[in-house]
Protein backbone atom coordinates (compact mmCIF):
# COMPACT_ATOMS: atom_id res chain seq x y z
CA UNK A 1 0.00 0.00 0.00
CA UNK A 2 0.76 3.43 -0.97
CA UNK A 3 0.30 6.67 0.46
CA UNK A 4 1.38 10.37 -0.56
CA UNK A 5 1.71 13.09 1.51
CA UNK A 6 -1.17 14.74 0.70
CA UNK A 7 -2.97 11.81 1.92
CA UNK A 8 -1.40 11.77 5.00
CA UNK A 9 -1.83 15.32 5.80
CA UNK A 10 -5.26 15.11 4.79
CA UNK A 11 -5.97 11.93 7.21
CA UNK A 12 -3.79 13.58 10.65
CA UNK A 13 -5.02 17.34 9.71
CA UNK A 14 -1.44 18.38 8.85
CA UNK A 15 0.58 21.16 6.76
CA UNK A 16 3.10 19.74 4.15
CA UNK A 17 6.49 21.09 3.69
CA UNK A 18 8.14 19.74 0.65
CA UNK A 19 7.02 17.43 -1.90
CA UNK A 20 2.96 16.76 -1.85
CA UNK A 21 3.54 13.85 -3.85
CA UNK A 22 5.56 11.99 -1.99
CA UNK A 23 4.93 8.77 -1.84
CA UNK A 24 5.66 6.26 1.63
CA UNK A 25 4.90 2.61 1.61
CA UNK A 26 6.49 2.14 4.93
CA UNK A 27 7.12 2.86 7.98
CA UNK A 28 10.78 3.55 10.14
CA UNK A 29 12.39 5.01 13.08
CA UNK A 30 13.61 8.27 12.05
CA UNK A 31 17.86 7.07 12.26
CA UNK A 32 16.58 3.61 10.16
CA UNK A 33 14.66 5.65 7.59
CA UNK A 34 14.86 4.70 4.01
CA UNK A 35 13.52 6.07 0.68
CA UNK A 36 9.72 4.90 0.62
CA UNK A 37 9.04 5.17 4.38
CA UNK A 38 7.29 7.36 6.60
CA UNK A 39 8.81 8.15 9.99
CA UNK A 40 8.31 10.99 12.91
CA UNK A 41 10.07 13.60 15.16
CA UNK A 42 9.11 13.49 18.49
CA UNK A 43 11.52 13.72 21.43
CA UNK A 44 14.28 16.60 20.73
CA UNK A 45 16.60 13.91 21.28
CA UNK A 46 16.77 12.30 18.05
CA UNK A 47 16.57 16.05 16.18
CA UNK A 48 19.78 15.43 15.07
CA UNK A 49 18.78 12.46 12.60
CA UNK A 50 16.11 14.64 11.03
CA UNK A 51 19.16 15.70 9.14
CA UNK A 52 20.42 12.81 7.90
CA UNK A 53 17.75 10.44 7.40
CA UNK A 54 16.67 8.57 4.53
CA UNK A 55 12.93 8.64 5.29
CA UNK A 56 10.48 10.09 2.42
CA UNK A 57 8.16 11.66 4.90
CA UNK A 58 8.60 12.83 8.17
CA UNK A 59 5.98 13.68 10.97
CA UNK A 60 6.66 16.83 13.25
CA UNK A 61 5.52 19.48 15.79
CA UNK A 62 4.27 22.47 14.13
CA UNK A 63 6.95 24.69 16.23
CA UNK A 64 10.15 22.33 14.67
CA UNK A 65 11.74 24.66 13.71
CA UNK A 66 15.24 23.08 11.15
CA UNK A 67 18.26 24.97 11.66
CA UNK A 68 19.76 22.86 8.52
CA UNK A 69 19.17 22.24 5.23
CA UNK A 70 16.58 18.84 5.20
CA UNK A 71 15.83 16.22 2.65
CA UNK A 72 12.35 14.51 4.02
CA UNK A 73 9.04 16.08 3.08
CA UNK A 74 7.88 17.20 6.63
CA UNK A 75 4.36 17.36 8.03
CA UNK A 76 3.71 19.58 10.27
CA UNK A 77 1.30 18.72 13.36
CA UNK A 78 0.24 19.62 16.67
CA UNK A 79 1.67 16.32 18.63
CA UNK A 80 4.35 14.56 16.36
CA UNK A 81 3.75 11.28 18.54
CA UNK A 82 -0.04 11.17 18.73
CA UNK A 83 -0.56 11.36 15.21
CA UNK A 84 2.02 8.51 14.15
CA UNK A 85 0.46 6.74 16.54
CA UNK A 86 -2.86 7.11 15.11
CA UNK A 87 -1.42 6.73 11.66
CA UNK A 88 -0.48 3.65 12.57
CA UNK A 89 -3.80 2.37 13.86
CA UNK A 90 -5.62 3.67 10.65
CA UNK A 91 -2.71 1.51 9.14
CA UNK A 92 -3.64 -1.96 11.19
CA UNK A 93 -7.24 -1.12 10.27
CA UNK A 94 -6.38 -0.89 6.47
CA UNK A 95 -3.82 -3.79 6.63
CA UNK A 96 -6.45 -6.18 9.22
CA UNK A 97 -9.70 -4.87 6.34
CA UNK A 98 -10.47 -8.66 5.82
CA UNK A 99 -13.59 -10.10 4.61
CA UNK A 100 -15.28 -13.39 3.79
CA UNK A 101 -15.16 -16.44 4.90
CA UNK A 102 -12.29 -18.72 3.91
CA UNK A 103 -12.77 -23.15 3.48
CA UNK A 104 -12.07 -25.62 4.64
CA UNK A 105 -14.17 -23.98 8.04
CA UNK A 106 -16.85 -25.70 10.34
CA UNK A 107 -19.94 -23.72 11.16
CA UNK A 108 -22.44 -25.11 12.70
CA UNK A 109 -26.62 -24.38 11.55
CA UNK A 110 -27.21 -22.97 14.74
CA UNK A 111 -24.37 -20.19 14.55
CA UNK A 112 -25.18 -16.62 13.13
CA UNK A 113 -22.90 -14.06 12.71
CA UNK A 114 -23.68 -10.01 11.35
CA UNK A 115 -22.32 -8.21 8.66
CA UNK A 116 -18.54 -7.99 7.07
CA UNK A 117 -17.01 -11.41 8.79
CA UNK A 118 -13.69 -12.48 8.15
CA UNK A 119 -13.20 -16.14 9.10
CA UNK A 120 -10.14 -17.89 8.49
CA UNK A 121 -9.27 -21.31 7.56
CA UNK A 122 -9.76 -24.11 9.79
CA UNK A 123 -11.98 -22.28 11.98
CA UNK A 124 -15.09 -23.59 13.59
CA UNK A 125 -17.73 -22.23 14.83
CA UNK A 126 -20.38 -24.78 17.37
CA UNK A 127 -23.98 -24.78 18.38
CA UNK A 128 -25.80 -21.41 19.10
CA UNK A 129 -22.46 -19.03 17.94
CA UNK A 130 -23.28 -15.81 18.05
CA UNK A 131 -20.51 -13.52 16.26
CA UNK A 132 -21.66 -9.38 16.07
CA UNK A 133 -20.68 -7.06 12.86
CA UNK A 134 -17.19 -6.19 11.74
CA UNK A 135 -15.64 -9.95 13.65
CA UNK A 136 -11.95 -10.77 12.18
CA UNK A 137 -11.62 -14.48 13.37
CA UNK A 138 -8.04 -15.51 11.85
CA UNK A 139 -7.75 -19.28 10.84
CA UNK A 140 -7.34 -21.79 13.26
CA UNK A 141 -9.75 -20.96 15.74
CA UNK A 142 -11.60 -22.69 17.72
CA UNK A 143 -15.63 -20.84 19.44
CA UNK A 144 -17.06 -23.61 21.62
CA UNK A 145 -21.42 -24.11 21.98
CA UNK A 146 -23.05 -20.98 23.20
CA UNK A 147 -20.15 -18.29 23.11
CA UNK A 148 -21.75 -14.91 22.03
CA UNK A 149 -19.06 -12.26 20.53
CA UNK A 150 -19.76 -8.58 20.16
CA UNK A 151 -18.93 -5.99 17.62
CA UNK A 152 -15.76 -5.16 15.77
CA UNK A 153 -13.53 -7.72 17.71
CA UNK A 154 -10.49 -9.47 16.53
CA UNK A 155 -9.81 -12.93 17.57
CA UNK A 156 -6.17 -14.22 15.97
CA UNK A 157 -4.97 -17.45 14.76
CA UNK A 158 -4.99 -20.48 17.36
CA UNK A 159 -7.27 -18.55 20.02
CA UNK A 160 -9.50 -21.15 21.73
CA UNK A 161 -12.89 -20.23 23.56
CA UNK A 162 -14.27 -22.28 24.91
CA UNK A 163 -18.28 -22.73 25.50
CA UNK A 164 -20.85 -20.58 27.47
CA UNK A 165 -18.09 -17.47 27.12
CA UNK A 166 -19.42 -13.64 26.38
CA UNK A 167 -17.01 -11.18 24.76
CA UNK A 168 -18.09 -7.56 24.30
CA UNK A 169 -17.93 -4.98 21.63
CA UNK A 170 -14.07 -3.86 20.32
CA UNK A 171 -11.81 -6.51 22.27
CA UNK A 172 -8.76 -8.08 20.62
CA UNK A 173 -7.79 -11.65 21.65
CA UNK A 174 -4.62 -12.63 20.57
CA UNK A 175 -2.63 -15.76 19.25
CA UNK A 176 -3.00 -18.86 21.69
CA UNK A 177 -5.25 -17.08 23.72
CA UNK A 178 -7.95 -19.75 25.91
CA UNK A 179 -10.62 -18.31 27.35
CA UNK A 180 -12.88 -20.22 29.58
CA UNK A 181 -11.33 -23.76 30.05
CA UNK A 182 -11.77 -25.50 33.09
CA UNK A 183 -10.56 -23.77 36.67
CA UNK A 184 -7.96 -26.06 38.96
CA UNK A 185 -10.67 -26.96 40.97
CA UNK A 186 -9.86 -30.53 42.95
CA UNK A 187 -10.77 -32.36 45.90
CA UNK A 188 -9.05 -34.98 48.23
CA UNK A 189 -10.47 -37.73 49.76
CA UNK A 190 -9.13 -39.68 53.11
CA UNK A 191 -6.46 -41.87 50.69
CA UNK A 192 -5.46 -38.30 49.64
CA UNK A 193 -6.64 -38.94 46.07
CA UNK A 194 -7.77 -36.21 44.47
CA UNK A 195 -11.31 -35.57 42.24
CA UNK A 196 -12.37 -33.33 39.81
CA UNK A 197 -14.82 -30.39 40.94
CA UNK A 198 -17.04 -29.52 37.80
CA UNK A 199 -16.58 -25.98 37.24
CA UNK A 200 -19.98 -24.79 35.71
CA UNK A 201 -19.52 -21.43 35.42
CA UNK A 202 -18.34 -19.41 32.18
CA UNK A 203 -16.28 -16.16 31.43
CA UNK A 204 -17.26 -12.95 30.76
CA UNK A 205 -15.04 -10.47 29.07
CA UNK A 206 -16.70 -6.63 28.76
CA UNK A 207 -15.89 -3.90 26.02
CA UNK A 208 -12.39 -2.45 24.71
CA UNK A 209 -10.70 -5.31 26.42
CA UNK A 210 -7.10 -6.53 24.97
CA UNK A 211 -5.64 -10.04 26.00
CA UNK A 212 -2.07 -10.86 25.00
CA UNK A 213 -0.94 -14.20 23.52
CA UNK A 214 -0.89 -17.50 25.73
CA UNK A 215 -2.96 -15.84 27.89
CA UNK A 216 -5.15 -18.19 29.96
CA UNK A 217 -8.50 -17.33 31.54
CA UNK A 218 -10.33 -19.80 33.11
CA UNK A 219 -13.69 -20.41 33.72
CA UNK A 220 -15.86 -20.23 37.12
CA UNK A 221 -16.62 -22.93 39.23
CA UNK A 222 -20.36 -21.27 39.53
CA UNK A 223 -21.25 -18.03 38.19
CA UNK A 224 -18.31 -16.33 36.43
CA UNK A 225 -14.59 -15.04 36.25
CA UNK A 226 -15.17 -11.68 34.87
CA UNK A 227 -12.92 -9.22 33.26
CA UNK A 228 -14.60 -5.93 33.10
CA UNK A 229 -14.51 -3.04 30.52
CA UNK A 230 -10.98 -1.58 29.39
CA UNK A 231 -8.62 -3.87 30.78
CA UNK A 232 -5.28 -4.28 29.04
CA UNK A 233 -3.56 -8.27 29.70
CA UNK A 234 0.06 -9.07 28.78
CA UNK A 235 1.21 -12.30 27.37
CA UNK A 236 1.15 -15.53 29.41
CA UNK A 237 -1.44 -14.57 32.18
CA UNK A 238 -3.03 -16.86 34.40
CA UNK A 239 -6.62 -15.71 35.64
CA UNK A 240 -8.17 -18.36 37.95
CA UNK A 241 -11.57 -19.41 38.35
CA UNK A 242 -14.27 -17.30 39.56
CA UNK A 243 -11.45 -14.16 39.79
CA UNK A 244 -12.85 -10.86 38.74
CA UNK A 245 -10.88 -7.92 37.30
CA UNK A 246 -12.23 -4.40 37.27
CA UNK A 247 -12.12 -1.65 34.94
CA UNK A 248 -9.40 -0.20 33.19
CA UNK A 249 -6.18 -2.28 34.88
CA UNK A 250 -3.44 -3.31 33.47
CA UNK A 251 -1.15 -6.20 34.05
CA UNK A 252 1.93 -7.66 32.86
CA UNK A 253 3.25 -10.64 31.06
CA UNK A 254 3.78 -13.49 33.45
CA UNK A 255 1.66 -12.73 36.46
CA UNK A 256 -0.74 -15.16 37.96
CA UNK A 257 -4.07 -14.55 39.68
CA UNK A 258 -5.28 -17.56 41.94
CA UNK A 259 -9.20 -18.86 42.07
CA UNK A 260 -11.75 -16.14 43.54
CA UNK A 261 -9.61 -12.97 44.17
CA UNK A 262 -11.41 -9.49 42.97
CA UNK A 263 -9.22 -6.90 41.69
CA UNK A 264 -10.53 -2.95 41.46
CA UNK A 265 -10.61 -0.41 38.81
CA UNK A 266 -7.34 1.28 37.54
CA UNK A 267 -4.90 -0.98 39.29
CA UNK A 268 -1.49 -1.61 37.69
CA UNK A 269 0.27 -4.80 38.33
CA UNK A 270 3.90 -5.64 36.94
CA UNK A 271 5.33 -8.80 35.25
CA UNK A 272 5.67 -12.05 37.30
CA UNK A 273 3.42 -10.92 40.27
CA UNK A 274 1.78 -13.78 42.29
CA UNK A 275 -1.65 -13.16 43.91
CA UNK A 276 -3.24 -15.32 46.03
CA UNK A 277 -6.84 -16.69 45.88
CA UNK A 278 -9.76 -15.51 47.88
CA UNK A 279 -8.46 -12.00 48.60
CA UNK A 280 -9.51 -8.57 47.85
CA UNK A 281 -7.58 -5.39 45.56
CA UNK A 282 -8.81 -2.31 45.79
CA UNK A 283 -8.97 0.31 43.14
CA UNK A 284 -5.81 2.56 41.93
CA UNK A 285 -3.78 -0.39 43.08
CA UNK A 286 0.11 -0.19 41.70
CA UNK A 287 2.12 -3.46 42.20
CA UNK A 288 5.88 -3.27 41.34
CA UNK A 289 6.96 -6.54 39.28
CA UNK A 290 7.58 -9.80 41.16
CA UNK A 291 5.58 -8.97 43.86
CA UNK A 292 4.15 -11.75 45.66
CA UNK A 293 0.29 -10.25 47.42
CA UNK A 294 -1.10 -12.61 50.25
CA UNK A 295 -3.40 -10.28 51.87
CA UNK A 296 -6.43 -7.96 51.28
CA UNK A 297 -5.17 -4.59 49.73
CA UNK A 298 -6.45 -1.34 50.39
CA UNK A 299 -7.38 1.64 47.31
CA UNK A 300 -4.23 3.51 46.72
CA UNK A 301 -1.90 1.48 47.73
CA UNK A 302 1.74 0.86 45.85
CA UNK A 303 3.25 -2.51 46.79
CA UNK A 304 6.65 -4.35 46.40
CA UNK A 305 8.49 -7.13 47.44
CA UNK A 306 7.44 -11.22 48.47
CA UNK A 307 6.03 -10.99 50.63
CA UNK A 308 4.51 -7.65 49.64
CA UNK A 309 5.71 -4.22 51.63
CA UNK A 310 4.46 -0.59 50.81
CA UNK A 311 6.55 0.74 48.36
CA UNK A 312 8.13 3.23 50.90
CA UNK A 313 8.78 0.37 53.62
CA UNK A 314 10.47 -2.21 50.97
CA UNK A 315 13.00 0.86 49.72
CA UNK A 316 14.14 1.19 53.57
CA UNK A 317 14.05 -2.09 54.29
CA UNK A 318 16.43 -2.99 51.12
CA UNK A 319 19.07 -0.20 52.47
CA UNK A 320 19.29 -2.29 55.54
CA UNK A 321 19.11 -5.21 53.78
CA UNK A 322 21.81 -4.23 51.16
CA UNK A 323 24.33 -3.24 54.19
CA UNK A 324 23.73 -6.57 56.17
CA UNK A 325 27.13 -7.86 55.31
CA UNK A 326 28.50 -5.15 57.02
CA UNK A 327 26.05 -4.75 59.98
CA UNK A 328 26.82 -8.50 60.69
CA UNK A 329 30.51 -7.44 60.91
CA UNK A 330 30.33 -5.16 62.69
CA UNK A 331 27.46 -6.65 65.23
CA UNK A 332 30.40 -10.04 65.55
CA UNK A 333 33.11 -6.96 66.30
CA UNK A 334 31.28 -5.70 69.16
CA UNK A 335 30.02 -9.40 70.48
CA UNK A 336 33.56 -9.78 71.00
CA UNK A 337 34.74 -7.03 72.50
CA UNK A 338 31.96 -7.42 75.08
CA UNK A 339 33.10 -11.48 75.20
CA UNK A 340 36.81 -9.83 75.75
CA UNK A 341 35.17 -7.12 79.10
Amino acid sequence: MKFTATQIAGLLAGEIEGNANAEVSKLAKIEEGTDGSLTFLANPKYTSHIYSTQATITIVNKDFVAEHNINTTLIRVDDAYKAFSKLLEYYNQVKMNKTGIEEPVYISESASYGDNLYLGAFSYLGDNVKIGNNATIYPNTYIGNNVTIGDNVIVFAGAKIYSETIIGDNCVINSGVIVGADGFGFTPDENGEYSKVPQTGNVIIEDNVDIGAGTTIDRATLGATIIRKGVKLDNQIQIAHNVEIGEHTVIAAQSGIAGSTKIGKNCIIGGQVGIVGHITIGDNVKIQAQSGIGRNVKDNEALQGSPALSYSSFNKSYVHFKNLPEIIKRFNTFEKKIDND
